[in-house]
């Protein structure tokens, strides 16, 4: 029986997300739920051919989605991310440093950055704007206070890895790949130390298993 046999006959026994491999809201989805240790099914999604069952889910039409075991739906990746930690959080990842600081720089994350990170990303989608601009307003603003806040320490919030750690390195990690070699000659060390060490940890490579 395959997944959507599975879902119509409603005999879900582990969560089943809804994901695709290179989103970045996907990916931190997908890095909570691994370190939580929480088992669960994973649905590829084609972007250009949604599945009805996900749709009926979730009618915004974008992953992740999460359906739990009871029938609840999480379609925000940040409530599944809270949601997994809940359940079990070994290194303490919400509760690293100050809750408040860990949020508010995932809100500036998501809500300034992503926007310039599309505009860099995807320039024929926004003339009003040169990609060399919003990528010089998205350093400014975001990647520059991240650098420094790692000056002193390996990760955001001390000496391992936090919710907002995990929350913002798929981002980084999509701007970085716009223009690689540009993006090594940039004089954020520390802020491309952590995005080496982020994306060779066990842990990313085990979220960015290509789905069999």
């Amino acid at each position: 029986m395959d997944l959507q046999d599975r879902l119509s006959a409603e005999t879900i026994k582990l969560p089943l997300l809804y994901s695709f491999r290179r989103c970045p809201y996907a990916i931190r989805a997908r890095l909570a739920l691994i370190q939580a240790g929480v088992e669960f099914d994973l649905q590829e999604v084609a972007l250009r051919n949604k599945p009805q069952a996900m749709l009926a889910l979730s009618p915004k039409g974008t992953v992740p989605v999460l359906l739990l075991a009871d029938g609840r739906i999480l379609d925000e990746s940040l409530d599944i991310m809270r949601w997994a930690l809940s359940q079990n959080d070994p290194q303490g990842w919400l509760t690293k440093g100050d809750a408040k600081a860990q949020a508010e720089l995932i809100e500036r994350n998501d809500a300034l950055f992503k926007p310039l990170l599309d505009r860099y990303k995807y320039p024929t989608r926004f003339p009003e704007q040169p990609a060399n601009e919003a990528r010089d307003t998205a350093i400014r603003l975001h990647l520059a206070p991240l650098d420094q806040q790692l000056a002193t320490q390996g990760y955001l919030f001390g000496d391992s890895l936090s919710l907002a750690d995990a929350a913002l390195l798929p981002f980084v990690r999509q701007f970085a790949a716009v223009d690689a070699n540009w993006f090594e000659s940039i004089r954020l060390l520390a802020l491309r130390r952590w995005l080496h060490d982020g994306l060779a940890s066990p842990l990313f490579k085990t979220a960015m298993r290509k789905p069999e």
